[in-house]
């Protein structure tokens, strides 16, 4: 039975228990500070959980899309090293939101275990949570009992709250779970060894197969459990591990799904698996990232240097790591692989398929860029060695293999291999030392802390009114205290609320809270788990009088013109570019708008120019919005509505429609396009392989554009003396200045000229050879004409220049090629060593090498240190 088959049949059970299949959300996390990335199969549930919204279905399974490599559930460094860990994985799912509880969920459990999937009864275990004093909960003898109508009383287990009360995270949903393990070891091994010993021991196999959660309680900041207004089910079972027990394998990645994966690169690297531990490790960890990779890229997340971002980043340059390092590939190959994920597992991940070119285009351009700077890194690991020979010294220090490793990516182990080769070692407790800091510092910047709520109106739902005004009296639901970066300030929830809140790239609104008594400033409005919460940094001293609540209507007018103007770019970008073109993320405030989008080449200039008349023109055709808040998922898309990769929507959605744009958006807009008055593009950019940036600005700012450019070319005309055609008299003026800079090049060749023969006269006869040292007063290019020149006159030459020129100095060293092989001269080696004098750096090669710096009064003591090493020979 194949991977994709368990996974059927999963559904098919539980669609016949009258289940809804939905399906996964995405693994990116948007809306929710707690969590970066989807690590349960509970996450998309989280708000009927803690009753902010209500299920359309009461029940429902899925296969969720699961990434665990950061925060409390992070089993990165044990992936490829075991063989059931892994960063990206499916968790099947079976959900109860207030409908059945524990004798069903147990019940369906057995049932779909034993009697569809047929696994062997007496292989089976399962453990119930035996109580915790300190939080109050006593033991389960509910589902103790109901266990025992299936499975023999010693084949049940106790477990303490580490291993059998489920938490999402220090605070949130959570209760007391029971676990299913199942024993896969060979009936020899069954017979010697019982498999209740090994349950929860860390046996590679003897595995937790299924977990069911039995959601009570809602952990608050203080620590305590406070129940839940229903009782709901959560289950999760990996389907790795699933797919394991069913196809008798003793490792997830000896099943189908993986072995093609590790496969395809076992060939690519041309090692077999299964015969070397340690290429083995490389290979799972190859097959483990790439769906990691590639699922996120799906999802519309990009590597990059912050946030979820630089996570994938993280993730992506470990398995090149791998490959570089341990298999020998020197050459892309994720990428490839990346198409092989795409095929296997495209049904039902339809998004791999549908994005297969851009994931592609994308990994191959991160690994092009890792490669390069692993090359670097070994250059700068050899000035590290060079250094340390000429000093005499045999270690490597900690601050310098951290450099290696945050810079450079050079993981320690590969560090340490280089040093072992060239006799050195590595100040490893350095090393710890420096990342424990990076890690306290990455902490220290994330860390939000959050203080229970105070409810002021419990039971009452927020409500959002900000289509239809902007003005409106409110109650105040509950309130809590924020404290992140060393600053505090406050969440306040609303009974009804005409601020936006941040989402769909529109930033949050702004405004005033006001009574009677006073005004409380709202300087950011977020939505947290589908909850509309107000920033503010103070509370009313009345938090249960009515307000009045007002947004910054300027600032919101502003916004919805650029907002609008986003969707009209994106339907110009569609008809001039093609339709290949998708939105891959965005950013609207009232200052402008960036919208990146995916595309494969440079926008040339006169497509720009064609992109920005097209939204103009669809501005001056005044296009009335025609707004549907309430419109089913397929009737929208039967619509042509422009749905974006990496969010999940509901049955119901917005839709925004101003002529032949036509997108589904929550966001606020204008009433008619000419409201927009005027549309200007300022840049287009790059951001990663495949995706383009576009930044523009309408409005009031693109009108302010115009006046200023407006206002330049008049100071520009008044400084030609207002010439008939500006235009000439620039073109005229660029010519007279690019003969007088051919004049001052002329000039200086021939300053240049006269100094060196000056300077044949301080050439000196030293151990056979013609020698130059000396301090001068020129630029660094004309330092090399100089050296080169008398190169051509003297022979053997040797010239070591120090120059100065206004705030800048340097060195420049040439060495005669045969007296540098026969003395084991090295300019590059004497021009790192000596650019630390004048507060500066450098490189080259053996015979020729030049270092810029700021401190000319080290001049000196930088020629003296170059005189020495060559008075040593």
């Amino acid at each position: 039975m194949t991977v994709a088959q368990i996974r059927q049949q999963f559904f098919d059970f539980f669609q016949s228990k009258g289940h809804q299949i939905v399906s996964s959300a995405p693994m990116v996390v948007k809306n929710d500070p707690t969590l970066m990335f989807t690590n349960a199969g509970m996450n998309q549930f989280k708000d009927y959980f803690l009753g902010y919204q209500k299920p359309t279905s009461l029940r429902v399974a899925n296969s969720q899309k699961c990434l665990r490599v950061s925060g409390k559930h992070n089993d990165l460094e044990e992936v490829g090293v075991d063989t059931y860990h892994h960063t990206m994985f499916e968790m099947l799912g079976n959900w109860s939101f207030g409908d059945y509880f524990k004798e069903e969920a147990i019940a369906w459990a057995w049932e779909l275990l034993t009697e569809v999937y047929k696994i062997p009864k007496d292989q089976l275990y399962v453990t119930v949570f035996e109580g915790d004093a300190s939080d109050g909960v006593p033991m389960d003898n509910e589902s103790f009992d109901i266990w025992k109508k299936f499975i023999a009383a010693d084949r049940i287990i106790l477990a303490s709250k580490k291993d059998n009360f489920w938490e999402m995270g220090d605070t949130g949903p959570c209760g007391p779970c029971t676990e299913i393990h199942v024993d896969l070891r060979n009936p020899s091994e069954r017979s010697q060894t019982d498999g209740k010993l090994l349950v929860n021991a860390d046996h590679p196999q003897v595995i937790e197969i299924w977990n069911n959660v039995f959601m009570e309680f809602n952990r608050k900041a203080d620590g305590s459990l406070q129940a839940l207004p229903s009782k709901h089910v959560d289950t999760g079972m990996g389907l790795e591990r699933l797919a394991m027990a069913l196809q008798a394998k003793q490792s997830n990645y000896d099943t189908d799904l993986f072995q093609t994966l590790i496969n395809f690169i076992a060939t690519k690297a041309n090692v077999p698996y299964g015969q070397n531990e340690e290429k083995d490790i490389a290979l799972r960890v190859i097959a483990d990232h790439i769906r990691a990779i590639a699922f996120s890229i799906a999802d519309g997340q990009l590597p990059s240097n912050n946030g979820a971002g630089y996570v994938i980043r993280r993730i992506l340059r470990r398995a090149v790591r791998y490959g570089y390092q341990t298999l020998g590939l020197k050459e892309p190959f994720l990428c490839e692989l990346s198409v092989v994920l795409s095929e296997l597992m495209g049904q039902p991940y339809t998004e791999l398929l549908n994005q297969k070119e851009l994931i592609f285009k994308v990994i191959k351009e991160e690994e092009l860029s890792f490669f390069r700077t692993l090359e670097l890194g070994i250059k700068r690991i050899d000035d590290l060695i060079l250094q340390l020979k000429a000093a005499q010294q045999s270690q490597i220090s900690g601050a310098a293999a951290f450099e290696l490793y945050d810079t450079y990516g050079f993981p320690l182990d590969l560090t340490s291999l280089i040093a072992r080769e060239n006799n050195l070692s590595i100040d490893e407790a350095g090393f710890e030392k420096e990342l424990q800091i990076q890690k306290d510092r990455s902490r220290a910047a994330t860390n939000v802390s959050t203080d229970d709520w105070i409810e002021v109106r419990p039971d009452v739902q927020t409500r959002y009114v900000g289509y239809d005004i902007k003005e409106c009296v409110v109650e105040m639901i509950k309130y809590r205290k924020v404290s992140q970066k060393g600053k505090s300030f406050y969440q306040v929830v609303l009974d009804q609320t005409p601020f936006y809140a941040e989402g769909g790239g529109q930033i949050g609104d702004q405004g005033v809270l006001s009574s009677q008594n006073e005004q409380i400033v709202i300087f950011d409005t977020k939505k947290e788990n589908n909850l509309i919460v107000h920033l503010c940094t103070e509370i009313p001293a009345a938090p249960e009088l009515q307000f009045v609540a007002k947004v910054n209507l300027s600032k919101q007018q502003q916004t919805a013109k650029n907002h609008s103007a986003t969707h009209l770019l994106h339907h110009a970008l569609r008809e001039i570019l093609g339709t290949h073109v998708e939105q891959k993320g965005s950013l609207v405030t009232e200052k402008g708008l960036r919208f990146d989008f995916s595309h494969f080449s440079k926008v040339n200039d006169e497509q720009l120019i064609a992109i920005e008349n097209h939204v103009n023109e669809a501005i001056k055709a005044a296009l009335p919005l025609v707004e549907e808040r309430s419109m089913s998922i397929d009737e929208a898309k039967q619509k042509g509505a422009m749905a974006l990769f990496g969010e999940k929507y509901g049955e119901k959605v917005r839709v925004i429609e101003f002529g032949p744009s036509v997108e589904l958006c929550g966001g606020i807009h204008v009433q008619n396009t000419n409201e927009i008055g005027i549309f200007k593009l300022v840049t287009e950019t790059a951001v990663a392989a495949g995706i383009r940036r576009i930044e523009a600005i309408s409005g009031d700012a693109a009108m302010n554009y115009y006046k200023e450019k407006a206002q330049q070319l008049e100071q520009i005309e008044d400084l030609l003396k207002k010439p008939k055609d500006i235009l000439k008299a620039i073109e005229a003026l660029q010519s007279k200045n690019q003969a007088l800079e051919k004049e001052l090049e002329r000039l200086a060749k021939m300053q240049a000229q006269q100094l060196k023969n000056e300077l044949k006269g301080e050439i000196k006869e030293f151990n056979g050879y013609h020698l130059l040292i000396k301090e001068i007063k020129t630029d660094a290019a004309s330092a090399k004409d100089i050296l080169f020149g008398l190169r051509q006159e003297f022979e053997p030459f040797v010239g070591v220049l120090a120059h100065k020129e206004t705030d800048k100095c340097g060195l420049t060293i040439l060495l005669d090629e045969t007296l540098a092989a026969q003395n084991n001269w090295n300019a590059a080696q004497w021009i790192r060593e000596s650019a630390s004098l004048i507060q500066g750096g450098g490189g080259g090669q053996s015979t020729f090498a030049t270092a810029g710096g700021k401190n000319p009064s080290g001049l000196q003591a930088a020629l003296q240190m170059i005189q020495n090493k060559l008075s040593e020979q």
